[in-house]
């Protein structure tokens, strides 16, 4: 079976103020075959540090990830959620979320014929990346 990259985030909400906006945003990355979602999960940690877990019909800011298309579930397990929950301050919120980078399917597949194998990758934060290309433009 081919499969692009896989990548995770873990999307805090601190305060929980989880408003639900991520899922039509997601849904229409998987609508347009650029994502495939391989796990999701949702956790809390209550005021006293009890670590929870939601299910979509856990809660109503949740129920539109129900619509998501896709495999959902399985990967991400007890120590996944307990790694996560450690950055979380209580009284807040996360997501977990495991994707496939469908839209790299055919290179990623491209780089293992050839032998290929990646050494090194990693996402630079939005913030770096936008001040680098400020500073870009400003010497251009």
């Amino acid at each position: 079976m081919a499969i692009g990259p896989v990548e995770y985030l873990i999307i805090g909400f601190p305060g929980n103020k989880f408003t639900g906006r991520i899922a039509p945003a997601l849904a229409d990355l998987v609508d347009r075959g650029l994502v495939n979602v391989i796990d999701l999960t949702f956790i809390g940690k209550a005021d006293d540090g009890t670590i929870v877990t939601f299910e979509f019909d856990a809660l109503e800011e949740l129920a539109e990830f129900a619509g998501i298309d896709g495999e959902i579930g399985g990967l991400i397990n007890d120590d996944d959620i307990a790694y996560a929950a450690e950055a979380l301050a209580p009284g807040s919120s996360a997501a977990i979320l495991v994707w496939e980078n469908a839209w790299a399917t055919t290179f990623a597949e491209a780089v293992r014929d050839a032998d290929g194998a990646v050494l090194e990758g990693g996402r630079i934060p939005h913030d770096l990346i936008e001040a680098a290309l400020a500073e870009l433009s400003a010497a251009i």
